[in-house]
């Protein structure tokens, strides 16, 4: 059986539909990383109070008024990814090697005179984010299938609302895609035998796992994309004390995630022979799933770095969240076959699939063209704070305070054709309450001057996990959008260790830095329902980055 579902190019989706902004989109498209100059990178990023980097455009804006002339620098990052993701029954790794430009730039800087003593300005480009993750594993057996986690969610959905209508000439009359307020995933999954009507329970509906079902799981996630800032900065320096910016971030989004899952089941409820019943039998599927997000959006920043004394600065700034516009496109397929154990085409047997006689087995493919929608987005919020100490114009220690709001994320839909026709999106904006909490980040970097050419550098930083435990644990539900219901959330510290090394010729500078990442999180299929575990992995991710960056000051 094969039926090819036409999408319109926009789709005005309702909260309800699957095709709509989630939970998870959110929480991937915004989240930062410790990206910078090598000089930065290898503090920490612990320069809240500290400023005179290129990187601070992006943190405290009142980092370029500390600038006593002009720069104009670049980095380039070469990282090493590596992913080990564990279940209960075994283990792989994938790993990955990026080159790109991690940030470049250019300040300026005008003295003007004793009170005001000079005005200062920058323009930079920085990434804040990288997507770029893999995920796949093996579960055998499983105590559940996502077909019966989809018959859950399509509850009280008409099967009529569900299936295609025909004219008398074939022609499509009713696109449940277009036609309906159906959950997508209820749909494919309906149209595919993934899910059955209930018997004497209308508006019901079964999946394939029973009693006595023997299955496993397969599946595989690539996720890659940045997140890009652009920062323009105004900052002052008043009497050589208080130093003050602002500043404006232009940001650029492109986010890719492919992911494929595949069941294989033994005594499953199948579709008998001739598609008007169902018994028991052997079923397997394999679900396709693209999502591509582009978008762009702006943020403002506002900070000061007081020094009270000469060995001492204190900093403060503030983020607002980053409002996004972003344009979503999805596409689905599903590949399924459902055959009884006693029919001689059962491979169990010795035969082997044969088109030619449909009813048993069933072999067939449903699948999606590509669906696009707009929508808004809110990022978190952030806050940070920070000290550093100067000693002896030969060492610096700097400590910086941040907090993210993640649990202050915000989304809207499109409902109609016009630019400002967006309306908050109350399922998803309730679940990310559910779901997140705000985060909080240490760092600290180590400067040490060797000689007036060289010095040496180190730090550390912190991120405490922005989810909360409760969702770690899979007792929360969490929004997907489309038809692919698997997702990763953080599931502990994530951490950063850092070094490396500076050197002045003149007006030029080079710098190095080696940066270890180490992060963990929690992936799953599916969301747990009513007791039923979905296949789930823990994914270690170890980052290691060689970060080189060469500039001049003038």
């Amino acid at each position: 059986m094969m039926r090819k579902i036409i999408i319109s190019a926009i789709i005005f989706a309702a909260p309800a539909l699957a095709f709509a902004q989630s939970t998870v989109d959110a929480y991937s498209l915004s989240q930062t990383e410790l990206k910078g100059s090598a000089r930065f990178m290898s503090m920490g990023g612990a320069f809240t109070a500290l400023g005179g980097d290129i990187s601070t455009l992006g943190q405290n804006p009142a980092g370029v008024a500390v600038y006593r002339g002009s720069e104009i620098g670049a980095t380039l990052d070469l990282n090493f990814r590596s992913y080990n993701t564990q279940t209960p029954y075994g283990s792989s790794k994938d790993n990955q090697t990026k080159v790109f430009c991690n940030n470049f730039g250019y300040v300026g800087t005008a003295w003007i005179g004793s009170g005001l003593r000079s005005i200062s300005w920058g323009a930079t480009y920085g990434r804040v984010a990288s997507f770029d993750r893999v995920t796949h594993g093996y579960n055998n057996p499983t105590s559940t299938s996502l077909t019966n986690y989809i018959a859950g969610l399509s509850g009280g959905q008409k099967p009529g609302d569900l299936v295609f209508e025909y004219n008398d000439r074939g022609d499509i009359t009713y696109n449940p895609y277009l036609d309906s307020d159906c959950d997508w995933l209820s749909i494919l999954a309906y149209n595919s035998d993934m899910i059955n009507d209930r018997p004497g329970s209308p508006n019901q509906y079964m999946g394939l796992y029973q009693n006595g079902t023997v299955g496993d799981a397969l599946y595989n996630v690539r996720e890659r994309g940045y997140v890009d800032q652009y920062n323009f900065d105004l900052g002052g320096n008043v009497s050589d004390v208080v130093y003050w910016g602002i500043g404006i971030g232009v940001t650029d989004i492109s986010y890719t995630r492919d992911s494929y899952y595949s069941e294989s089941m033994e005594n499953a409820r199948v579709v008998a022979p001739g598609g008007s019943s169902v018994t028991t039998g052997d079923a397997g599927f394999d679900l396709y799933n693209t999502k591509h997000i582009t978008g762009n959006g702006w943020n403002f920043k506002a900070g000061v770095i007081v020094k009270p004394i000469p060995s001492l600065r204190l900093g403060f700034a503030v983020h607002t969240p980053t409002y996004y516009n972003l344009s979503h496109g999805y596409d689905a397929e599903v590949d399924f076959s459902y055959y009884d154990p006693s029919s001689p085409e059962n491979p169990a047997n010795g035969g082997s699939f044969d088109k030619t006689k449909p009813a048993n087995p069933m072999v067939g493919n449903e699948y999606t063209e590509w669906a696009s929608f707009d929508s808004r987005l809110r990022t978190p919020w952030r806050i940070m704070a920070g000290a550093a100490v100067v000693i002896g114009n030969q060492a610096i220690v700097s400590v910086d305070y941040e907090h993210q709001a993640y649990n202050a994320m915000h989304v809207k839909y499109q409902y109609g054709y016009g630019y400002n026709d967006f309306a908050p999106d109350d399922n998803v904006n309730n679940n990310i309450k559910d779901v997140f909490k705000g985060s909080d980040i240490v760092r600290l970097g180590l400067e040490y001057r060797v000689t007036p050419q060289l010095s040496l550098r180190a730090g550390y930083n912190a991120q405490t996990c922005n989810v909360k435990q409760a969702a770690v644990d899979g007792n929360v539900e969490v929004l997907t959008s489309g038809t692919d219901p698997s997702f990763s959330l953080d599931s502990k510290l994530t951490q950063y260790i850092s070094c490396g090394v500076g050197y002045k010729y003149k007006g030029w500078y080079f710098d190095a830095a080696y940066v270890h990442k180490n992060k963990e999180s929690k992936f799953r299929a599916y969301t747990n329902w009513d007791g039923n575990i979905a296949p789930s992995a823990d994914v270690k991710e170890n980052y290691n980055s060689v970060v080189l960056s060469v500039g001049y000051k003038f």
